[in-house]
């Protein structure tokens, strides 16, 4: 069995995007069906994705929401002020995230969709991340993700809480 304490965290961005009217966009994950047990089988998450080697953290959301949603027409609202982390559980380490990480350390924006929704497209990329998205209330963002991260969930919902 591998010491999670032995494994760094994966440094990552991610991004709560607020349409218009303050809902939040979600989507969900390809690689956990089932996993929520709910009306809405499956993990709902905010995109969010690593960070390339001396690329800036406020280009690369920008770049990674493009690449997993199609979004570009964006605005930066804001950025949460500290990294935040996750560790995985003890089953998923050295399985998840290529077994070489012990979680994930992540740099976080708040960012509003000012385009069409059909500018939304989940199957840009070859190894498509998500199946199918929503707009939902910021309040139950934590309520529909993995229980390892639903604190970071939680913290971003009170963070970001004035912008919807």
């Amino acid at each position: 069995m591998i010491d999670p304490s032995s494994l760094p965290y994966r440094r990552n961005v991610g991004a709560v995007i607020f349409n218009g009217a303050g809902e939040v966009f979600v989507a969900r994950r390809t690689d956990m069906p089932g996993a929520g047990g709910g009306p809405d089988d499956g993990v709902w998450q905010c995109p969010q994705g690593g960070i390339d080697d001396g690329e800036a953290t406020d280009h690369a959301i920008f770049r990674e929401v493009s690449e997993e949603t199609g979004m570009t027409s964006l605005a930066l609202l804001g950025e949460h002020p500290d990294w935040l982390s996750y560790d995985l559980p003890a089953e998923l380490v050295g399985k998840a995230l290529r077994g070489l990480y012990r979680g994930q350390t992540q740099k976080w924006y708040a960012l509003r969709f000012t385009g069409p929704e059909t500018e939304i497209r989940l199957d840009l990329d070859a190894h498509q991340e998500f199946d199918a998205w929503k707009w939902i209330p910021l309040t139950q963002l934590a309520t529909l993700n993995v229980g390892f991260k639903k604190p970071i969930y939680e913290i971003l919902t009170v963070s970001f809480s004035h912008f919807s």
